[in-house]
């Protein structure tokens, strides 16, 4: 890991928080209480949450972008988009497809759906600000 790489797991955590902010605490907020079953004690309330745990938890998965985009060679904006949107596709349907096939917790299947859609498009986020700062300073050819 070098100093670049870290930099772009920075940037790409500390993105990964404003923009999960924004659309899972904001824009789905709604649809995801509607489309859960919810279970006394599972989730804490807004005041309870941690979010320093949150932002760590941002941060360890910007780490993970911004590793395979530098891995890959990844120094534009649009390639970690590219990547960011993959990975995270794949990681979210993963883990829905392990929930949906374990717990009791969605309420119906088009959860998952949207639940995968909006994570590719949060990670894609993330990937896009990890592939920037990698490209950062690059020298043109």
């Amino acid at each position: 890991m070098n100093t670049k790489m870290l930099l772009a797991a920075l940037a790409a955590g500390v993105t990964g928080f404003l923009l999960g902010w924004v659309i899972f605490g904001m824009a789905l907020m709604g649809y995801y209480e509607a489309n859960t079953i919810h279970y006394e004690g599972l989730m804490k309330a807004e005041g309870e949450m941690n979010l320093l745990l949150v932002l760590l938890a941002n941060l360890v998965f910007g780490i993970l972008l911004a590793w395979a985009a530098s891995r890959m060679g990844i120094t534009t904006l649009q390639g970690g988009l590219v990547a960011g949107a993959v990975i995270g596709c794949l990681v979210y349907l993963s883990i829905d497809l392990m929930f949906m096939a374990m717990m009791n917790w969605y309420a119906n299947h088009t959860i998952v759906i949207v639940d995968v859609l909006a994570n590719t498009v949060w990670a894609a986020g993330m990937g896009a600000v990890a592939g920037f700062v990698l490209g950062t300073g690059k020298k043109s050819a």
